[in-house]
């Protein structure tokens, strides 16, 4: 275990190291949310077990901060994009209930579409500006849905593990 000024206790937990602070907000339904602090695994698929130095720690600190100043910005634009690959990959089928076999959800909007995606699984602080924020979405919960942000902006939106 490392002691950081900011994250508070580091220790290796169930993906990776993760801070004695959480991470929460009003619109998600869980509260106090784990927050993880590099990668799980190296490049050779291997878990990590070396906690993050000091400054990886520092810039960790820096990144969440400006990604936490402006979340209502980046809710926004989480919630446009998720409606919108809601729109290309899932809506032919959960909208036809000639496909699904069920009444159609009529989300045709980006209010609806929230309601599947207020369920964080964790969010991961990584190297050179970088955060990944793990939704277990109603919609897939197989796949979930992550997003992955560089420089305080939205660069890609996949399944968990695909960003």
């Amino acid at each position: 275990m490392t002691t950081h000024q900011y994250w508070g206790n580091v220790e290796q937990d169930w993906a990776g190291f993760s801070a004695e602070i959480t991470f929460s907000h009003l619109f998600f339904s869980e509260q106090n949310i784990t927050i993880f602090l590099g990668e799980e695994f190296d490049e050779d698929g291997e878990e990590i077990e070396e906690a993050p130095t000091e400054n990886q720690l520092n810039a960790f600190a820096e990144t969440y901060q400006s990604f936490i100043t402006n979340f209502e910005k980046h809710l926004r634009e989480m919630q446009i994009k998720a409606f919108e690959r809601y729109q290309k990959l899932y809506a032919h089928y959960y909208e036809n209930p000639e496909k699904s076999g069920e009444p159609a959800l009529n989300i045709d909007n980006i209010e609806k579409h929230n309601e599947y995606i207020k369920e964080i699984m964790f969010l991961r602080i990584l190297e050179d500006d970088n955060i990944k924020l793990s939704i277990r979405y109603q919609i897939d919960t197989e796949h979930g849905l992550e997003f992955r942000f560089e420089n305080g902006q939205i660069v890609a939106i996949g399944g968990i593990a695909e960003t």
